[in-house]
């Protein structure tokens, strides 16, 4: 695992090299990220990076919140920590943060708390990156909608059947218990799912913008939080 950046799904455009040839991209506002906390084996049994993104309006927040930034909000249990001699992680003294996630490392990182991370920083020799984000949530759906269907045959004789699933018995799932097998496809929830988009080549970094252009689509709708890290995928 590698440290990348949380981003918003700005939407997808289309841009041309000096030969005129043509890339569809998609346009990633990534960062800047402060650095919330360090997690360390010695305190949480692993490697990690918890980063913020985008500010949240302080009287929206919530004590908690605000605590986990800022050590100007003290507390009756932070003074008893104190007094019995634990040690409090250090804090990145910034506004609260709307999306927290953490990046998992292998090895300790040499980023410090408070600092802001950039994707002029982040991504500065990264060729490829995986996106990972939820996919639009599109509802319960029929069989058709969500497998890729074909549907019952729509001649003479076929009545009200034309988007029906079709047999559900154990003969054709191939149980031969009275019940269909686990998996089986059938209606249900559609999208709103974790997807990770891998190797997608980095066209463009736009350091004014904090804009990252990379080729292709990725999951979520326009506006939706994705993750981007250097991608693990080899060759």
């Amino acid at each position: 695992m590698a440290l990348g950046l949380l981003a918003r799904k700005v939407g997808m455009t289309q841009v041309f090299d000096g030969k005129g040839k043509m890339a569809p991209v998609t346009v990633l506002e990534c960062g800047p990220c402060p650095v919330l906390l360090i997690r360390t084996p010695e305190r949480d049994g692993y490697h990690a990076v918890q980063l913020g993104f985008k500010d949240k309006l302080r009287r929206k927040a919530i004590r908690a919140e605000r605590g986990h930034v800022a050590s100007e909000f003290s507390s009756k249990r932070r003074k008893q920590r104190l007094e019995s001699g634990v040690q409090i992680p250090e804090k990145a003294n910034c506004e609260p943060q709307r999306y927290i996630r953490e990046f998992r490392l292998e090895a300790p990182s040499e980023v410090k708390v408070g600092a802001i991370l950039t994707a002029t920083e982040v991504f500065k020799d990264v060729p490829r990156v995986d996106v990972v984000g939820t996919t639009k949530g599109r509802g319960f759906t029929g069989a058709m909608k969500r497998h890729n269907f074909q549907g019952l045959p729509a001649a003479h004789g076929a009545k009200k059947v034309h988007r029906s699933p079709g047999s559900t018995s154990s003969h054709a799932s191939n149980r031969g218990s009275g019940r269909p097998k686990k998996g089986h496809k059938a209606a249900g929830q559609y999208g709103n799912a974790q997807r990770t988009v891998r190797n997608l080549d980095i066209v463009k970094i736009d350091a004014d913008n904090n804009l990252v252009l990379v080729r292709g689509a990725v999951p979520g709708p326009n506006g939706g939080l994705v993750v981007v890290r250097p991608t693990n995928k080899r060759g």
